[in-house]
C-alpha cells in the first residue's frame, strides 16, 4: 500500500515566527536598499582616486539600482524552484564578494562590474523572495508588517551613512568596502530566518481549480482562458499567468511611470537646496528629515490600511499616496528657501514611504499569495531602467530650471489614467459578474 505525502497546509499566522520574518525581511531591506543608496557616499572619493567626473561615479549606484530590479523576476525563479533560504543566501554571497572585489579595483570600470553588477545580481537574488515572505506569514496585519519591513530602508540610510563616512575617513575606501562586504554576509542569517510555510491555497487540486473558475467570475477574458488552457509552458502557466490580469497591468503601468519620477530626488535634493542658497548643514538636515518621515510613513500608513474602514480601500489609499506624492513634487520650483523646503521634505518623505509599503501589499491583492514573489519579481523588474536612466539624465541644471519637478506632472496624470484603467476594470468587472449569472440563471431554468 503506498503512502500519499501530504504537504501540511494552514493559513497565515499573522503573528508568531511571521515577526521573524519580518525581522529578517528588516534587515535584507538594510543590507539591500540601505546599501546601495550608501554607495553615493563614495562618489567623492571615487572621483578624486580615479580622476573622473560626478556623471561617471553616478553610474555605480544607477547600476546597482538597475541590475537588483532588472533581475528581480530571477530571484523570484531561484526561490520559487529551490527555496527561499537558499537563494538569500546565496544572494549574500554574491553581494559580499562584490564588495570585496570592489576593494582591489583599479578603475572605474572594475566598480561597475564588482560593486554594479556582481553586487547587484546578489540584491536582487534577496529582495523580492524576503519581500514575498512576508506576504504568506500575514494577512489582517499585512500592511503593517509591511510598514515593518520595509522601513529598514530608511533607517538603515540613516544610520549607516555616517557610519560609511566614518569608516572611509579610519580606513579609506578600500577598507570600508572590505568592511561593507562583510556586513552584506548577514543576508545568509536572514536567509535562515525565512521558514517556509505551506498554504491552504498554495495545494489546490486541478478539479478544485476549475471547480472554483465557474463559481468566482475570472480575471481574464475568454481567449486568454482559452489560451491559458493551451499553453504548453505549464509551469510559465502558474508562475506568471497574471501577467494577462487586466489589475496587474494597470499596476505595472503606475509602477513604471512612479519608478522614473522617484529615483532623481534622493540623489539631487541637496544640490537644489544648495543653489537656491541654504547652507550645507541645513541642506543634509533636509535628507535626514526625509529619510525619518520616510521611517514614519513606512509604519502609520502601514497600520493605518490595516484597520477595518481602510482595510478593503488599500488600493485607493495606494493611489492617493502616489498622487500627494506627485502633487508636493510639483510645488519643489517654488520652494526657494529652507522653511519652504522642510515642509516638502516631511510631505513628500511620508507618502513616498507610504507607497513604498503598500507596493507588495496592493501586489497580493490583486495576484495572491501564491505567486505573489514571481508578481513582485516583475513589478521590482519595472523599476529598471527608470532607475538606470533617470538619475544621470535628471542632473542639477535640470533641476534648477525646473524640468525634474515636471515629472510630478507625470505622476498626478498616471493618478488619473490609474482612476480611470481602474473604472474600466470595475465596468469589466461588474459585466462579467452579470453574465455569469445570467449563465446560471439560464442553467437552473
Amino acid at each position: 500500500m503506498t503512502k500519499v505525502k501530504r504537504a501540511r497546509s494552514t493559513s497565515p499566522p499573522d503573528g508568531g515566527w511571521g515577526w521573524m520574518i519580518v525581522a529578517g525581511c528588516f534587515l535584507v531591506t538594510i543590507c539591500t536598499r540601505a546599501v546601495t543608496r550608501c554607495i553615493s557616499v563614495f562618489f567623492v572619493e571615487f572621483q578624486t582616486y580615479f580622476a573622473q567626473d560626478y556623471a561617471q561615479t553616478a553610474w555605480i549606484h544607477s547600476i546597482v539600482d538597475c541590475v537588483t530590479m532588472l533581475c528581480a523576476p530571477l530571484g523570484s525563479v531561484v526561490s520559487n524552484h529551490l527555496s527561499c533560504q537558499m537563494g538569500i543566501m546565496l544572494g549574500g554571497l554574491l553581494a559580499s564578494t562584490g564588495f570585496i572585489l570592489a576593494s582591489f579595483a583599479t578603475s572605474l570600470k572594475h566598480l561597475y562590474l564588482t560593486l554594479g553588477v556582481l553586487t547587484g545580481l546578489g540584491f536582487a537574488l534577496c529582495y523580492s523572495p524576503a519581500i514575498a515572505m512576508v506576504g504568506k506569514y500575514f494577512n489582517r496585519r499585512k500592511a503593517l508588517a509591511y510598514g515593518i519591513a520595509m522601513s529598514g530602508s530608511g533607517i538603515g540610510t540613516f544610520i549607516l551613512a555616517p557610519v560609511v563616512q566614518l569608516l572611509i575617513e579610519q580606513f579609506s575606501w578600500r577598507g570600508a568596502l572590505l568592511i561593507l562586504g562583510g556586513f552584506v554576509l548577514n543576508l545568509c542569517v536572514c536567509g535562515a530566518l525565512m521558514r517556509p510555510i505551506t498554504l491552504k491555497e498554495d495545494h489546490t487540486t486541478p478539479e478544485q481549480n476549475q471547480r472554483r473558475d465557474f463559481e468566482q467570475p475570472s480575471p481574464y477574458s475568454p481567449l486568454t482562458k482559452k489560451w491559458l488552457q493551451t499553453c504548453p509552458c505549464r509551469c510559465l502557466q502558474e508562475e506568471y499567468s497574471f501577467l494577462l490580469m487586466s489589475d496587474f497591468i494597470v499596476l505595472a503601468v503606475s509602477v513604471l511611470f512612479m519608478a522614473y519620477g522617484c529615483s532623481p530626488l534622493f540623489v539631487y535634493l541637496v544640490p537644489y537646496a544648495l543653489s537656491v542658497g541654504v547652507s550645507h548643514q541645513q541642506a543634509a538636515f533636509l535628507m535626514s528629515i526625509l529619510g525619518v518621515i520616510d521611517i514614519i510613513g513606512n509604519i502609520t500608513f502601514g497600520w493605518l490600511t490595516d484597520r477595518r474602514c481602510l482595510k478593503n480601500y488599500r488600493y485607493v489609499c495606494y493611489l492617493l499616496a502616489v498622487g500627494l506624492d506627485g502633487l508636493s513634487y510639483l510645488c519643489l520650483p517654488m520652494l526657494q528657501s529652507f522653511p519652504l523646503l522642510v515642509p516638502f521634505s516631511c510631505t513628500f518623505g511620508y507618502f513616498d514611504g507610504a507607497y513604498v509599503t503598500l507596493i507588495p501589499v496592493v501586489t497580493a491583492e490583486v495576484v495572491g499569495t501564491t505567486t505573489l514573489s514571481s508578481a513582485l519579481g516583475v513589478v521590482y523588474f519595472l523599476h529598471a531602467v527608470p532607475y538606470l536612466v533617470s538619475p544621470p539624465i535628471a542632473d542639477y541644471d535640470g533641476l534648477k530650471t525646473g524640468m525634474l519637478p515636471l515629472r510630478g506632472f507625470y505622476w498626478t496624470a498616471n493618478l488619473d489614467f490609474l482612476y480611470s484603467c481602474g473604472r474600466h476594470a470595475l465596468l469589466y468587472w461588474i459585466g462579467s459578474r452579470k453574465y455569469v449569472t445570467a449563465i446560471a440563471g439560464s442553467q437552473a431554468s
